[in-house]
């Protein structure tokens, strides 16, 4: 008994065995440690017992484990390392930041269609031709009496040419004491007025910029526009950074009033695009990215965009953008007179332009029409009425303005009046406009 306890304690401390055959059975290895140790050396079906050792674990039994099953432990080992290290990396995708996380997304590519890329590319390659423009007053503080510049307006613009002319609305820069124009790259410049057109609502401004950063805008044609075919807006409504509206041409050949003077700009390109404040002065393009417009005004009684929006064609724009550019101003003939309201004359039952002053300096004054004007007993005395021009029927103001666009200055045109009962014809030369300051 005391041998066999002698034998099992020798089990645990005696040094480590030399290598062991591949395979033996548990009750192989069980009566091999029965047995005393050789003083030879080991064979290859004895065990050896291990000896006392300072490092001895004080876990006997997993050592012990390995010692009697050498391959069948590391496979073991091996196959509960390679679990551990999965359900590792598992954790770390599970509980790791979003920033190692999202190494591991793949992101769907983002699938638009035709029309839309088409949209895409047009805004694009376009947004770096349109500037914001800010209308600067001087003011004076009522306290203090500091003269102040203070912003009075913004709107919308476009790049002309590579010499830096802006173009935009008068309105505008209407009353500006000071304009500058800022580019898409956010880059502010001073801006002069190189010249304006008040009856059409058109003018031009001229900056001081670096020609690599100044992209003109193309320009197309508006003559062969079609209702019902795409339009985009590009502008800067109520102040905000290059915005794109759609829509589509919902009008043709409408005729609005100029805001500075009230004359008629015929011609014009409705739209359902939307346009609102500070969209004034932006291009209308078509579905291939060229100029057809000038946006001007809206119609809506809340001064919002309600669908129905205004453009000058860009037929009528380059005709008087190249002009400022040359002269500073427009040449555009006129009669040199003061007519009536349309409503008036309509009262006392005519049709016609009737006219109220013809100063003698003037055209109309030279050929010999006739102001309105009183007797001596206070009796109103009508002028001339126009009823024609060059042939051509004249039955109210517009009328009349949109047959002297299609003359020349220095041209003579046979004006056909109503004076009292009888109708006369006059020879009248038409002269330029005189200067607008």
């Amino acid at each position: 008994m005391a041998a066999a306890s002698s034998s099992a304690a020798a089990c645990f401390l005696s040094p480590s065995p030399p290598p062991r055959p591949r395979h033996h059975s548990i009750k192989h290895l069980a009566c091999a440690a029965s047995r005393s140790p050789s003083p030879g050396p080991s064979s290859s079906r004895s065990l050896a017992l291990p000896s006392p050792s300072a490092s001895a674990s004080p876990w006997p039994w997993p050592r012990r484990l390995r010692d009697l099953l050498p391959d069948e432990t590391d496979r073991i080992l091996s196959s509960a390392t390679g679990s551990l290290i999965v359900a590792l990396a598992s954790a770390a995708l599970i509980l790791g930041d979003a920033g190692s996380a999202s190494a591991f997304v793949v992101a769907t590519p983002r699938k638009l269609q035709a029309d839309e890329l088409a949209t895409v590319r047009l805004f694009q390659e376009n947004t770096p031709s349109v500037v914001y423009i800010t209308n600067l007053a001087v003011r004076q503080d009522a306290f203090t009496l500091d003269v102040l510049e203070v912003p009075q307006g913004s709107g919308s613009g476009f790049v002309w040419d590579k010499s830096g002319h802006i173009v935009t609305n008068f309105h505008v820069i209407r009353g500006a004491s000071d304009l500058r124009v800022t580019l898409a790259d956010q880059t502010v410049y001073e801006a002069q007025v190189v010249g304006f057109d008040q009856d059409k609502d058109v003018a031009v401004l001229r900056i001081k910029a670096p020609t690599d950063k100044l992209r003109p805008i193309p320009v197309g044609v508006s003559a062969d526009l079609l209702v019902g075919q795409k339009v985009f807006a590009i502008g800067n409504p109520f102040g905000l950074d290059h915005t794109l509206t759609t829509g589509v041409i919902s009008g043709l050949r409408r005729e609005i009033s100029s805001a500075a003077t009230g004359r008629p700009i015929q011609d014009v390109i409705q739209t359902d695009a939307a346009i609102n404040p500070g969209n004034s002065g932006g291009p209308l393009l078509d579905s291939s990215g060229n100029l057809i417009g000038v946006n001007t005004a809206i119609y809506s009684p809340s001064g919002a965009s309600s669908g129905v929006g205004f453009s000058i064609p860009v037929d009528t724009v380059g005709g008087i953008v190249d002009q400022l550019i040359k002269f500073g101003k427009v040449t555009r003939p006129i009669l040199g007179i003061k007519f009536a309201p349309d409503q008036s004359v309509e009262q006392l039952g005519l049709s016609g332009v009737l006219v109220l002053d013809a100063p003698p300096n003037g055209p109309a004054g030279k050929a010999g029409l006739q102001s309105t004007k009183r007797d001596s007993y206070g009796r109103l005395i009508l002028g001339d009425i126009i009823t024609s021009v060059n042939g051509t029927k004249v039955t109210n103001g517009s009328d009349l303005y949109r047959i002297l666009d299609q003359c020349k200055v220095g041209e003579k045109v046979t004006v056909e009046v109503l004076r009292g009962d009888k109708k006369e014809k006059i020879p009248v030369i038409l002269e330029p406009k005189p200067d607008e300051s």
